[in-house]
Formats: structure tokens, C-alpha cells, sequence
């Protein structure tokens, strides 16, 4: 009687083999995707942000009264957002996400600077702005929040930024939900040059807006 020896080796089975080149080809289509990806990472961080166009000049007043805009800005990349204290809705999400930026780039100090513009100017005084900063704990050698003369905001948020602002058409005074504003970040340069507009309401967005505002701090600082 012939009998294969307990010590042998079994030989592979078919359907084994099978599922074997299948798992190494999941593997190598896996690695290939991580390559693609990781070049385009590369890439992405290569490649300056692109000049969108120049903003005019512009002066406000800023939370602890001072007049502030392009001047104090000149020579120094900033991050802008736009909102308005009594907002009911999506501003205070947007100004928690501005100060998660704040965090995240604690380290380049005023190379980097954020500026949050007043869409309801007429409500938000410097005393209320300084009171909204300090409770989503702005640091305010860095962070400015502006206020002023309504039509001019608006025309600087609109024609200059390029974002929408305004209020729907014979809404109350106190119909909060009538006031309606972008909800983008906008990286600027030392030049007073727009260079980028970034979704607040995505997070790979915003962490391209802090990768492009470092590197557009670390060339101009």
C-alpha cells in the first residue's frame, strides 16, 4: 500500500494559488494608488498657489477701535473669513474652524496674519467684536476682527474679495436669517494679492489653506 509520508509537504491547491495572486494583486494595485497620491501631495505642495487678483485698498476699524486694513497688513500673507456676531447659523462654526487654524499655525506668529470681516456692521462694534474674539479665544497680536461703514464693507467684500454679502430685499432689521454672506476662506498675500479660495465646509480645503498660507509665510516672512 502506498501512502504519502505525514512529513511531506501538501502541495498547493489550485483555488489556495488562486486567492494568493489575488491578494498581491490588491497589494500592488494598493501601493500603486498610495505612489499616485503621494505624488500628487508632492506636487500639490511644489506648486505655488495661483495669483487671482489684487485686492483694493481698504481701512476699517478694528475691535479695540484702531484703524486697521491693507497698510497694517502690507508684507504679511493673511487669512479672511466673513461673519457677524448675532449669527444664528453657520457663523459660529465658521469662526471655530478660523480658530483651529489659529492653532494650527500658533508657530509662524504674525508672519500669518487672520482678519474676520463684519457682514452686519451696524450691529458688530469694535466692543462686540472684542467680546466675540475673546470667546472663541482670539489672539488678537494675530487675529483682527473689522468693522465700519456698511456699503464700503460691502464693496470690499464683494467687488474686492469677490464673496457674496448682502441682505435679502425688505427683511426686518432683526430678521437675522435675511443676512447672507460666503462662507470661504480667502489667503492673500504680502502683496495684497489673492491667492486662494478654500471651503470652510471641507476639511481637506482647509488643510490646503494652512499648507499654502506656511509656504506663502515662509517666502515672504
Amino acid at each position: 500500500m502506498s501512502a504519502e509520508s505525514p512529513s511531506s509537504p501538501a502541495a498547493p491547491r489550485p483555488q489556495s494559488l488562486r486567492r494568493s495572486w489575488v491578494w498581491a494583486g490588491v497589494v500592488v494595485a494598493s501601493l500603486g494608488m498610495l505612489a499616485v497620491a503621494l505624488h500628487d501631495l508632492a506636487d500639490a505642495r511644489s506648486t505655488p498657489p495661483p495669483r487671482l487678483g489684487a485686492l483694493p485698498d481698504f481701512t476699517f476699524t478694528r475691535q479695540d477701535g484702531q484703524p486697521f486694513g491693507s497698510k497694517q497688513l502690507r508684507g504679511q500673507p493673511f487669512i479672511a473669513n466673513f461673519i457677524f456676531t448675532r449669527c444664528p447659523t453657520v457663523c459660529p462654526v465658521f469662526t471655530q474652524k478660523m480658530a483651529r487654524v489659529q492653532e494650527h499655525t500658533a508657530g509662524l506668529g504674525q508672519k500669518l496674519r487672520l482678519v474676520s470681516f463684519s457682514v452686519d456692521p451696524t450691529y458688530d462694534t469694535p466692543e462686540r467684536l472684542a467680546e466675540y474674539g475673546q470667546k472663541y479665544r482670539a489672539d488678537f497680536a494675530r487675529w483682527n476682527f473689522l468693522t465700519g461703514d456698511y456699503a464700503t464693507l460691502k464693496d470690499t467684500i464683494v467687488q474686492g474679495f469677490k464673496i457674496s454679502m448682502g441682505r435679502e430685499p425688505g427683511a426686518a432689521e432683526d430678521d437675522l436669517l435675511s443676512i447672507f454672506h460666503g462662507t470661504h476662506f480667502v489667503l492673500v498675500d504680502g502683496t495684497g494679492e489673492i491667492r486662494g479660495y478654500y471651503d470652510s465646509a471641507d476639511p481637506e480645503a482647509t488643510q490646503r489653506l494652512e499648507t499654502d498660507a506656511r509656504r506663502l509665510a515662509s517666502e515672504e516672512g
